[in-house]
């Protein structure tokens, strides 16, 4: 052996060794991955026929991705690893998952066509959720744009894409397959667009003790109507969410345009009572002096 296979005088470099993890932070990822699982399913159930509870699964899982985040901030169990899970978790189940049953339900009656409008959707959501990722830790950003998110949000545009899909369910309308290439190619663009839209993060942290049982009420008829009326709910959810966009963009201008004003200071006159407008001269040099009164004139000598 020419070269020996160690150097017995050279120290041993010392492994970094992580230490354990809180079980508050595990949570959440573990919300996460349910609902990975759930919209995989989804998928599954799309390829075998079954479009209903494909459909029931992407819901579900839309209704764990608002768990998981607000759970974790109610624990604080933020990490950076439940970030990147969660968004790679969205793209599966907000993008891919809702492309593909557009596809085998009505898209690919156009061929190439309806897949590259199936792929554009999947491409616009992995787009919107970078973006989102990379503007989250925006220092620039002011505090009251917490309430807007920059374009749709990815678990609503699945929601809101599979719209002719709940009518076609629903025995209403029968969209062919051309409107439902350019309603997809819509709703695409909304997701990558720059439109703010109303986040609603803030809606229900805190709740009066008057409004507990009211709250719990509203929620149990709302679940109820889901499951007994599900194609009817998720039909008018969607109409009444696109008619909200219009409201969330003015919202966001009267916070630029109260944010404006407050950093504008009024304008205020000279120190000297120099006018605002018109001859900045004092009146002593513009020729404009006014006449004295008697009191205020000089002695007279004579």
């Amino acid at each position: 052996m020419v070269f020996t296979p160690f150097e017995p005088d050279r120290p041993e470099v010392k492994r970094r060794r992580f230490g354990p993890i809180p079980v508050r932070i595990l949570l959440p990822n573990l919300v996460t991955l349910l609902a990975l699982c759930v919209g995989l399913t989804g998928i599954r159930l799309a390829f075998e026929g079954k479009l209903e509870l494909a459909l029931y699964a992407i819901v579900f899982a839309a209704a764990l991705d608002g768990v998981d985040g607000r759970l974790a901030r109610l624990i604080k169990g933020q990490s950076k690893f439940g970030a990147e899970l969660d968004s790679l978790a969205d793209f599966m189940n907000f993008g891919c998952a809702p492309a593909l049953f557009l596809y085998l339900w009505g898209l690919h009656q156009l061929g190439n066509v309806g897949w590259i409008a199936a792929m554009v959707f999947a491409i616009c959501g992995a787009l919107r959720l970078a973006r989102f990722n990379v503007m989250i830790d925006d220092p620039n950003k002011p505090a009251w744009a917490g309430n807007f998110f920059t374009g749709m949000p990815a678990p609503a545009g699945a929601l809101v894409v599979l719209l002719p899909i709940y009518l076609s369910l629903l025995g209403w309308f029968k969209a062919p397959a051309t409107l439902t290439l350019v309603y997809t190619l819509a709703i695409a663009a909304l997701m990558v667009s720059r439109i703010p839209v109303l986040s609603g993060k803030k809606v229900g942290q805190r709740v009066s003790p008057e409004m507990v049982l009211p709250v719990f009420v509203v929620i149990v008829i709302f679940l109820a109507l889901l499951i007994s009326y599900p194609w009817e709910v998720l039909t008018i959810g969607t109409l009444l969410y696109l008619a909200s966009l219009p409201f969330g963009w003015l919202s966001y201008r009267d916070y630029e345009r109260q944010a404006v004003s407050e950093r504008t200071p009024a304008a205020k006159p000279d120190a000297g009572g120099a006018p605002a407008s018109g001859d900045p001269r004092p009146a002593s040099v513009s020729g404009d002096q006014p006449e004295l009164a008697d009191r205020d004139r000089p002695p007279r000598l004579n």
